[in-house]
């Protein structure tokens, strides 16, 4: 079995006063793109919101390399952000860092509250599995909350009712 790898992540902003926040410019498309440098997305990219509504979702409507995009904004859970991660430079990481194996030191670099995902074959839905991954975010607390004693004393007659 291989070690894991250890590494930090700093949330403080990488020493900006401020960190920029993202939120509505978020956006996860249904492709691929190979790329990794700056470009002018917002002359080529224009989502409009549309009058449509499906399920409860308002779309919006927008076209990439000539294929119809429908899509719509999701805000994250309640106690939740989204965080984009920039690894930290050389420079800036301490040399005690360096000879402990810390090689991996990320810092924030801009935060979001809400992600518009895109379809272009369907129109969105509250049974995507973009959306329904969401529902984990309960489950997770559930999971992690201490258990009151009457709580299990409930379980457990609940478990003799049954046999």
């Amino acid at each position: 079995m291989e070690n894991g790898t250890l590494g930090s992540i700093n949330l403080s902003g990488g020493g900006e006063p401020e960190v920029v926040d993202l939120s509505g410019k978020i956006h996860l498309l249904p492709c691929s793109i190979k790329f990794d440098g700056p470009c002018s997305v917002s002359h080529y990219f224009r989502p409009k919101p549309t009058e449509m509504e499906v399920e409860g979702l308002r779309v919006d409507e927008a076209h990439f390399r000539g294929r119809k995009l429908q899509g719509t904004t999701i805000s994250l859970p309640e106690a939740y952000s989204g965080l984009v991660l920039g690894k930290k430079g050389l420079g800036k990481r301490k040399a005690s860092n360096m000879s402990e194996g810390n090689k991996n030191c990320w810092e924030m670099n801009a935060k979001f509250r809400n992600i518009t995902y895109w379809k272009h074959d369907s129109l969105p839905s509250q049974h995507d599995p973009f959306l329904r991954s969401f529902h984990w975010f309960a489950v997770a607390k559930a999971m992690h909350q201490p258990v009151e004693a009457e709580e299990l004393v409930s379980a457990s007659i609940a478990l003799e009712k049954m046999k």
